[in-house]
């Protein structure tokens, strides 16, 4: 057993044009983006400035004690964490955020309210906005009313606590726009391991390689061959990852986040699915092998380029006019992960990254090992 390990693994890192797309070419496409883009903002990402969140207020009715205090709360807010646009009717509002030109509405009356078009880091501030005010200001008519005589303390240790609380970036990191290429890049990168599945699978198929007609007659099992065979490539796709993940964030100086363990989790997910395309489209039709390297160029490029590799508003659009297919796109979905890790901090949106990989990497090794059992040869 430990000898067939050893076997395929001296064949498959000696295998040099294999190993150049698997390794070698993402590393020069990194090196490439990154004298293009020159390093300006990529060594690392940090505490972003705050942007204001553009909003609307719509008075409704001013005459209720509470609306006048929402109304003068909004105004405190402006230019630290709002930006109040001066638009006058509701109609012309509403025009605004369907065209997303600001992110919510507030209506000032007797209970406030809040008008969003999506779900989003804007809108969940402007929701905790609303939300904090109606809190504070549900505390304030407590007190008033139970212990009138404690509201001066109760106002003045708020104010305390206002100017003492810190402005930092909400679960994110200044993204330079230029660092999504070398997130694409990655997992162009792990997709790149299809080419050592696709030189696997015409290992073992009789009627392609010569190697396939001699592993076939062996009293191995197949399954047993197909079994180290994909462990090999594995182990070796994952250091591959590896190298050029430490070649981005120690030699590039682009930090691609600081959860290693996440890392690691996301590049061992990412190995895992590009061997499993390889094995798959190896194993789905007869054909050439030649053939069977231009399917694997066009399902490693494509997706690549659907998550940004080669315009990095790519994946932005598709999420604004087809979402699905970033659901389905395992470039996009490992990109997504990235972004969750480094930037965004959102583990609950990652563990679904990780499970959406799961899932298509156990249906790509059902469709390999399907191909591989219909396999059979009158002589060989």
């Amino acid at each position: 057993m430990l000898h067939l390990f050893r076997y395929r693994f001296l064949q498959t890192i000696r295998n040099f044009p294999i190993m150049f797309w698997a390794l070698v070419f993402p590393i020069i496409l990194g090196t490439f983006f990154y004298i293009s883009f020159g390093n300006a903002g990529l060594e690392s990402t940090g505490e972003s400035s705050w942007d204001e969140i553009k909003v609307s207020v719509v008075k409704e009715d001013v005459s209720s004690e509470n609306a006048r205090a929402f109304e003068e709360f909004l105004a405190q807010m402006d230019g630290e964490t709002l930006d109040i646009q001066d638009i006058s009717t509701e109609e012309k509002a509403l025009k605004a955020l369907d065209e997303e030109k600001i992110s919510g509405i507030f209506y000032v009356k007797e209970t406030p309210s809040l008008t969003v078009a999506k779900n989003g880091l804007n809108e969940s501030i402007l929701t905790s906005v609303l939300e904090s005010f109606n809190q504070n200001s549900a505390m304030f008519q407590k007190i008033a009313t139970t212990h009138p005589e404690k509201l001066p303390d109760a106002m003045e240790a708020m104010g305390d606590y206002r100017s003492s609380t810190l402005e930092v970036s909400l679960g994110g990191k200044d993204l330079n726009p230029s660092v999504q290429y070398f997130f694409a890049l990655v997992a162009y990168a792990c997709l790149s391991g299809a080419f050592l599945g696709v030189q696997s699978s015409t290992d073992g198929q009789a009627n392609i390689s010569a190697l396939g007609a001699r592993r076939s007659i062996t009293p191995t099992h197949k399954l047993t061959l197909v079994m180290i065979d994909m462990a090999v490539l594995f182990i070796i796709h994952f250091f591959n990852i590896l190298i050029l993940c430490l070649y981005i964030t120690q030699v590039l100086k682009i930090s691609l986040g600081n959860d290693i363990g996440s890392l690691l989790l996301v590049d061992f997910m990412g190995s895992m699915i590009g061997v499993c395309l390889g094995v798959a489209i190896g194993c789905l039709a007869r054909m050439s092998f030649g053939l069977k390297m231009g399917v694997c160029v066009l399902f490693t490029l494509f997706p690549g380029f659907l998550a940004g590799l080669m315009f990095g508003n790519m994946k932005n659009i598709i999420e604004l006019h087809c979402p699905i297919i970033n659901r389905i796109n395992p470039a996009a979905v490992l990109s997504d992960a990235f972004y969750c890790m480094g930037i965004y901090n959102d583990m609950e949106r990652f563990t679904r990254c990780l499970l959406i990989l799961a899932v298509m990497s156990v249906l790509l090794l059902t469709v390999a090992f399907l191909g591989i059992r219909r396999e059979r040869y009158d002589s060989i």
